[in-house]
């Protein structure tokens, strides 16, 4: 149902980028209407390579988009998931098995590759299939669609027809954006030649507009060969072929990578041609490997989608994608820690928001009105700060610490917490003890930690990390450090082996007052050692 005038109002002053969206979805009904009843968003997928981290985040944002749509209207929504799987497989990508097996395919529709990992129908089969087990996972709404199943079963047949009735008009935008050798050879039309069942990209003989066939010579034999450009036996070229889909499918919205700008601008241009009016949506920035490379399905770089769930919650996934999408991001494993605990931190937030503030908060779009309710007394970097000072190997020894900490705490009223110190465990083990580098404590340093000794002991056992934080502080003033990041840093060096590190009263209130004694007595006494 349709929110207040108000409450739509309290949205749009957000400033949040889905509401933005949004309004321009409804801004177009107001002016076209809808004739299917329902509001279509589309996301896009290329089977050519395993779905990766990518492909999840645009059917994530695409989500928000449609969430904050259904907030301001009352016409009903349809997500489609469309796999372009009818596709011609263009080369093996480096990161499957069974290669020399795949280089007999090439130029097969993706559909009719066989499956490398030998547990599906095809290759196409294979990844549809992991796609959708993951969506489904995230629990999204969507409806999975086939190329192959669109083309074969006649859903695409009347829009393929006018685009054979405008030809000439589809020739004259494309030809332009070509080069040389490629306007020779350019067709919108992709005959799947009869005779070895590949996608050709050929150019046309002749085009019977009436009979709804095209006419191709045969590279092979020489022979012309005619064929209906409906039921399977043709596909459209790239950027004809996702015009036709918008217009066969009534597609209202679909959003798509940077790169893409100008396929977006050619597409919407015969859309127009064929009689329709091209869908709403944005350019987002690219997702970029540790190294600032482009992440690609065919290269395996960057992270996937099972990998950060492996160290990270589904939620700070979903928030990475939420922010700043026209930011270009690095997405690599050290950006995970991070992004757990900013969704930590707006979920605090939002209990007290109301108004606009509380549509500007991620967690809006990405729960709704009805967040988890948990509350979560310890960040996920201080988890992992916690388990580089206890070496701790299980869940148990964590667990010790927090309930010290925070006695009420439990893994079973505390799932999501209890889900972090697993996360914390593998990702200490996989990502931060590896890079470990300790060093000695200089002269100097070795008596000033030997004064903050002397001012935690001064403090009850289960003071507040406010007062541990000052007894830090006190002891940089008091050697004189001139910057007291230098004092924390050698602090994050000497006890921790790394070059950053936590707010340290929150650490020594969730490690305890004679555990960081313990700690730092002991770098005092390696120091010799070392």
């Amino acid at each position: 149902m349709t929110a207040s005038p108000e409450v739509i109002a309290q949205a749009l002053e957000s400033k949040a980028w889905p509401f933005q969206e949004a309004e321009k979805l409804v801004k177009r009904l107001e002016k076209t209407g809808t004739d299917k009843g329902y509001v279509l968003f589309e996301t896009g997928y290329g089977p050519s390579g395993l779905p990766h981290i990518g492909t999840f985040g645009e059917v994530a944002r695409t989500t928000m988009v449609r969430k904050a749509f259904e907030l301001m209207s009352d016409v009903p929504t349809k997500l489609i998931a469309f796999s372009d799987d009818m596709d011609g497989f263009r080369k093996v990508p480096s990161n499957l098995p069974n290669q020399d097996m795949l280089q007999d395919y090439l130029g097969m529709p993706l559909t009719k590759v066989p499956d490398p990992f030998g547990t599906h129908e095809s290759f196409a089969h294979h990844n549809n299939d992991r796609l959708c087990k993951f969506l489904d996972g995230f629990g999204f709404d969507y409806e999975f669609k086939s190329a192959t199943e669109a083309y074969t079963g006649g859903e695409m047949d009347e829009t393929l027809l006018k685009m054979l009735a405008n030809y000439d008009k589809i020739m004259k935008v494309m030809l332009p954006t070509l080069g040389e050798e490629r306007q020779k050879t350019y067709s919108p039309f992709l005959p799947v030649c009869p005779r070895s069942g590949r996608v050709l990209q050929v150019p046309l003989v002749e085009r019977n507009v009436e009979a709804g066939t095209i006419v191709y010579r045969d590279e092979e034999t020489g022979e012309l060969v005619e064929v209906p450009v409906t039921g399977g036996h043709c596909k459209a070229q790239w950027k004809a072929d996702w015009a036709m889909r918008w217009v066969a499918l009534g597609v209202d919205y679909e959003m798509s990578g940077k790169d893409l700008y100008e396929s977006v601008k050619l597409s919407s241009i015969i859309a127009r041609i064929l009689g329709s009016t091209p869908p709403e949506g944005f350019n987002y920035e690219l997702f970029l490997d540790e190294n600032g490379q482009k992440i690609s399905k065919s290269k395996g770089n960057g992270l996937t989608m099972e990998e950060w769930l492996q160290y990270g919650t589904p939620e700070s996934l979903a928030l990475y994608m939420y922010q700043a999408p026209r930011k270009a991001k690095k997405l690599y494993f050290d950006v995970i820690p991070k992004a757990v605990d900013d969704y930590l931190a707006f979920l605090a937030k939002f209990r007290e928001q109301e108004g606009k503030e509380k549509f500007a908060n991620p967690i809006w779009h990405l729960h709704g009105d009805n967040p988890p309710a948990e509350d979560v007394p310890v960040t996920f970097s201080l988890l992992l700060n916690l388990v580089s000072a206890s070496n701790a190997h299980d869940k148990e020894t964590l667990w010790g610490y927090i309930n010290a900490y925070a006695p009420e705490a439990s893994g079973r009223e505390h799932p999501l917490l209890d889900k972090l110190v697993g996360y914390a465990l593998v990702y200490y083990e996989n990502f931060v003890k590896p890079t470990k580098d300790y060093r000695a404590p200089t002269d100097e340093e070795v008596k000033a930690l030997e004064d903050l000794i002397c001012e935690l002991e001064k403090l009850p056992e289960h003071a507040e990390a406010g007062d541990y934080q000052t007894a830090v502080f006190t002891v940089g003033k008091a050697h004189s450090y001139e910057n007291l990041r230098e004092w924390f840093q050698a602090l994050y060096e000497i006890l921790l082996g790394q070059k950053q590190g936590p707010r340290m009263g929150s650490f020594i209130a969730l490690y305890g007052r004679e555990e960081t004694v313990r700690l730092v007595r002991q770098a005092i006494d390696n120091r010799g050692l070392s």
